[in-house]
Parts: C-alpha cells; structure tokens; sequence
C-alpha cells in the first residue's frame, strides 16, 4: 500500500520530480539505496523477491585511481493494486517489472505494451525517461502516456480521488511546487517535500475507498504516511506494518535544451536514516 507523485514536465530545469512513501511489513527483509553489484541499478531493494518499488538506471564504472557512473535516465515505479485478490503462488514479483525496465532498451511505451499482464499480482507501473513517461495495471488500464502535469497514483486505478492522494496533491500545490518554480536545488525545497510525505492524517469514514477491507483496516491505511500498526499480530505493542520508506526521485537537466540530464534519488528509510545519490 503505497503512494507515488509525480510532476512531469512542469519545471525546465527538473523535468520529473517523482515522491514515493513505500508502505510495507516491518519484518520484510530491505536493503536500502544502494549502487547494485549485479545490475545496472541504483535503488532499494527486497530482498525476499530480489526486486525494487523505486529506481533508476545507474552503470558503476571504473579507472584504476576512481569508480565513476553512468546513467541513460530511464527510471521506474510499482505500487500493488488492492481490490482484495491475493497474490498467487505462482506470481511473478512485481518488482521484476522495475528492474527489466531499468536494465532493458525499449522505450517506456514499447516496454508496457510488453508485459505479460497475467504473470503478475495486481500492479501499478510508472515508468519513464527524460522523454515519455507512461503508466500500465493489470486491471484495465492500457499504457498511457502521461501528459506534463501533476500525478497522484496510490493503490486503485490512476484516475481514482481517493483522500491520501488527493490530500498529497493540495499540499503538493500549496506547499512544494511553488518553492520548486522559485529555486529548483533540492536544499531549497527537499524538506518541504518530505514533511508532505509525512502527512498521517486518516480520511473520514465517509470519505474512505471500497477495496474490500474492513472500515478499520480502510482506515488505518487511508493516510498518506502510515504510522507504525500492527497486523495480525496478538501483541498490539509491536508493530508490523507502516511507511518504510520515503524518496524523492529527480530528473535535472544540466543546462540548455540538450542538456544532459542526471537522475538523483534521496530516501529515508524506517526509523528514518538518509541515503542519497
């Protein structure tokens, strides 16, 4: 259960700025970000399944005196969709969808036209480069280019108000966007962002999605950042599921029109500690 935003094209000089709030069991095992030794990738990673929620592409490269990158900007995103439908045993992993991406040449749009929607439990995929950037389910959302705007994408359809992204996306406006258009450098509005990503405010009772859970359980997990709880678990004193893990992902371009551009992730991690790239 988790949230992403994105503001696609809105800023010259960051054309993505990309927000995610990775909510998951405590226990599951996580690296945190982290330059891959076997891929070209640079992201968290699940160590159950050996996928990603979040990254970008990154080549670590080396001279004889220093390690260097390099990146061609593609990156991606995967939320689980919730409509009540276990995963099957015999699924693929959801963060495998992330990582043929990263490590892959087609283009976002030729990749999502692609996937074997079937193989899968249900998925949200955001996918992109500094060119397109293109969204797929496997519940009935064909691959759809995204048009430069504000993107707010939880665990229903792209298109579904509920009150975490819809909350996101107001204090987004208010309160982050406009310090981007003042002063795109990530000191000047970083922390603006991650203290929206921080919002644990739960939505009414009449203002809660149907996805087949317990008004309680609706609930619990209606806020954008979800406070430590506990699932199933006898002992109410130890929790077992929130918000894991917070990152802002950018893509910046370092000059004119063709300009390169550099792809940047900052995560905090549960409890929270920073990485960076």
């Amino acid at each position: 259960m988790c949230i992403v935003a994105i503001a696609w094209q809105l800023f010259d000089e960051l054309p993505l700025v990309l927000l995610s709030n990775r909510d998951e069991f405590l226990q599951r095992p996580t690296e945190p970000l982290h330059q891959w030794a076997d891929q070209d990738i640079y992201a968290g990673r699940d160590k159950q399944s050996g996928g990603t929620w979040l990254g970008i592409h990154q080549q670590a490269l080396q001279t004889q005196s220093s390690e260097y990158y390099e990146q061609n900007g593609r990156w991606a995103a995967v939320l689980n969709f919730r409509d009540g439908v276990q995963a099957g045993i015999n699924e693929r992993s959801r963060g495998e969808l992330v990582t043929r991406f990263l490590t892959g040449t087609l283009s976002p749009m030729a990749f999502a036209r692609q996937i074997e929607l079937q193989a899968y439990a249900g998925f949200n995929l955001i996918i992109g480069d500094a060119r397109q950037a293109v969204i797929v389910n496997n519940r009935g959302h064909a691959p759809t280019p995204l048009h430069a705007g504000l993107h707010v994408i939880s665990n229903g359809q792209p298109e579904d108000s509920w009150f975490k992204t819809e909350r996101l996306r107001g204090r987004l406006r208010q309160e982050v966007l406009p310090l981007i258009a003042e002063d795109s450098a990530a000191s000047y509005w970083q922390a603006a962002a991650f203290n929206v990503l921080s919002d644990n405010t739960k939505a009414p009772d009449d203002q809660l999605p149907d996805t087949g859970m317990s008004t309680e359980l609706e609930q619990t997990l209606s806020s954008v950042y979800i406070e430590p709880v506990s699932f199933g678990n006898a002992d109410i004193s130890k929790p077992t599921y929130g918000t894991r893990t917070q990152s802002i992902l950018t893509l910046s371009k370092n000059g004119g029109v063709d300009s390169e551009i550099t792809a940047h992730i900052v995560s905090r991690e549960y409890p929270h500690s920073v990485a960076s790239e």
